[in-house]
């Protein structure tokens, strides 16, 4: 069996995600055969795995950082909010329930089993495993049948390093304020810490970092830096898809809703990056720019629930008039359906039942359904001619008019519609723009050529990533403490 270390952090977005993927490159430069694991992710940004699931896309990366496939494993208890006090439960990368927040509680008993079962999978088939917390362990609200941090690190017996987060201020007392609201015994599976996201010269935190040690009498593995080329790597949240300063003003302006429940939006990455394109991830209660070339409505896990949302925010009105200049609209999944004539779930299954409007931008209707499409394609893009490769994971069925002239082909089956102006365009295809070919040819219809590579730049930043970790943190001494 292998070894495994887990990598907890005394809050959300302390970084955790980052190292776990730079610890996955540096041990895999190493000669080793390494897997990701995280008993538990909260995220509506999921990737397709090869044995046919969904599990967390900064589970995908950390695979990629791996040389592995995704694989359901590497994430068995995914929770995918549906709404402000409920999310849809996905075991093993099938879906099995849908909970109110207040009563997870009663489900997560049932729920470490399938987690040691993946865990133990892993840890036969690879020199190591890593393993991602959520969250936080100082969450002691949430310690009882605990699956995410102190409750599988102890049931598993595996050593914690904690991570705080320097950056967002007060990292001593982060540190030592963990170990003091948790448990003894799960204290005493924490054999260490490190400082993440030092701006500046790291030894202007000499005393601190001592201060720490002697405070909780852990050993101390490193301060890590800031590291800047993290935007290069596919976003967990949409929070953190930004466009490089230096292009505010100029190329393509390429604008997307941030809508409330958006999901699976990695083709925003790549286009991000695209010296021509200039994203801009639009914020709730902002107008659409007028010099927007195209508004891409993304993927959502509430299509209805995001409609309203969309109509709230002005964005349908903006929408009609960005058409109306001649300017360009895209939507995918959820964003393809909001753009028919309506949406109905006569089911219930994303919330109550019903039937909304659509934008009736494109001649189609959608019927929710209870079978949910999880699978990678190969698709031919009919309005370039390009071959691509990208994957759906959608609810509902979508038909009318407009697919009689269909975004693209997966094999000889029309997927998608496009309107009779050819301006609007919908499609349930995720991840086309990270095929650089197809980027490339869409591009190419906006007038702009694409200088990138995105699959190498990703593998080139893994790469610096982990000689970042090898060089700030003591790398060494975290493998060895691996059981």
């Amino acid at each position: 069996m292998g070894r495994a270390l887990m990598i907890q952090g005394t809050g959300s977005n302390v970084g955790k995600s980052l190292l776990v993927a730079g610890l996955c490159r540096a041990a895999r430069l190493r000669g080793l055969s390494v897997a990701p694991f995280k008993p538990q992710n909260m995220s509506n940004n999921a990737a397709v795995t090869r044995d046919g699931g969904e599990i967390g896309r900064a589970q995908a990366v950390q695979a990629l950082a791996c040389g592995l496939p995704p694989h359901s494993d590497m994430n068995p208890i995914l929770l995918k909010p549906e709404s402000e006090t409920g999310a849809q439960v996905v075991v093993h990368g099938q879906r099995l329930t849908s909970v109110r927040a207040r009563d997870y509680a009663t489900v997560k008993p049932r729920l470490l089993g399938y987690v040691m079962e993946s865990y133990q999978r892993l840890r036969a088939a690879h020199d190591l495993v890593l393993v991602e917390g959520a969250g936080s362990p100082a969450e002691v609200n949430l310690r009882r049948n605990d699956i995410a941090n102190m409750g599988f690190a102890r049931a598993a017996d595996v050593p914690v390093v904690l991570a705080g987060d320097i950056d967002r201020g007060g990292v001593i007392a982060q540190i030592v304020g963990t170990q003091a609201v948790i448990d003894p015994a799960d204290a005493a599976q924490i054999a260490g810490f490190l400082i993440n996201r030092f701006r500046g010269d790291p030894r202007l935190f000499d005393d601190g970092y001592r201060l720490i040690e002697a405070a909780t009498g852990w050993r101390g593995f490193g301060v890590c830096p800031w590291f800047p080329d993290a935007w290069k790597l596919p976003a967990e949240d949409a929070l953190d898809i930004r466009s490089p300063a230096a292009k505010t003003g100029a190329g393509l302006h390429v604008v997307c809703l941030r809508l409330s429940r958006i999901a699976n939006f990695d083709d925003l990455d790549p286009l991000s990056q695209e010296p021509g394109v200039r994203l801009t991830m639009l914020e709730p209660g902002q107008a659409i720019p007028g010099d927007a070339g195209l508004v891409i409505i993304p993927g959502t896990k509430s299509t209805r629930g995001d409609l309203a949302f969309l109509r709230a925010q002005g964005w349908d009105i903006d929408i009609l008039a960005h058409h109306r200049r001649g300017g360009r609209v895209l939507g995918i999944c959820g964003g393809y359906q909001m753009l028919g004539r309506f949406v109905a779930d006569p089911d219930g299954i994303e919330g109550a039942a019903g039937t909304d409007p659509g934008l009736g931008l494109l001649d189609v209707t959608t019927v929710m359904t209870p079978d949910k499409r999880l699978t990678e394609v190969e698709a031919t893009h009919l309005a370039t001619g390009q071959t691509c490769r990208g994957y759906e994971i959608h609810l509902g069925r979508s038909d009318g008019p407009d697919c009689a002239r269909p975004f693209a082909m997966i094999g000889d089956k029309p997927e998608g519609a496009v309107s009779a102006d050819g301006r609007v365009a919908g499609s349930y295809l995720h991840g086309l723009f990270r095929d650089d070919g197809f980027r490339a040819a869409y591009l190419q219809g906006f007038g702009v050529s694409s200088g990138l590579g995105y699959d190498a730049t990703v593998e080139a930043t893994l790469d610096a990533l982990a000689n970042h970790l090898e060089q700030h943190l003591d790398v060494e001494g975290l493998f060895a403490l691996a059981r």
